[in-house]
């Protein structure tokens, strides 16, 4: 069974974007990347990719992770945000948090397509360790 279909697949993850997004924009660090942004079009692309990413029908039809987030200078630190928030909303659905770490597990590879500049803190916690525990 997949990560997807232990979570609540098709029933869970447009719920899970949502409130992840709502997390994601009043974040006071990374919130600044989604101001002026199609939410829609940015929620749409979030939900098929959470879904391919985590196992289910892959519909994923977005640009390849470096291409898409190349402009943004995205640093650990905000990739580690990111990836906090995803970690609350998921347990805010009542997901284990040994699921929660496999999630953040299969996702931590795109931390080399994403991150295009130098962290703030180079000791970041997340930099190290994707589960969100100290390094």
């Amino acid at each position: 069974m997949s990560i997807y279909e232990t979570l609540g697949g098709e029933a869970l993850v447009p719920e899970a974007v949502e409130r992840f997004y709502t997390k994601l924009k009043s974040d006071p660090v990374i919130g600044e990347f989604f101001e002026g942004a199609d939410l829609v079009k940015l929620k749409t692309h979030q939900r098929m990719f959470l879904t391919a990413a985590l196992g289910g029908p892959d519909a994923y039809e977005g640009r390849d992770m470096r291409a898409a987030h190349a402009h943004l200078k995205i640093s650990d630190t905000d990739f580690d945000l990111f990836l906090g928030h995803l970690a609350d909303t998921l347990a805010e659905f009542g997901t284990s948090q040994a699921r929660i770490a496999e999630v953040l597990e299969a996702l931590a590879p795109l931390r080399l397509e994403i991150v295009t500049a130098p962290s703030d803190d180079a000791d970041e916690w997340g930099s190290l360790d994707p589960t969100g525990g100290s390094g």
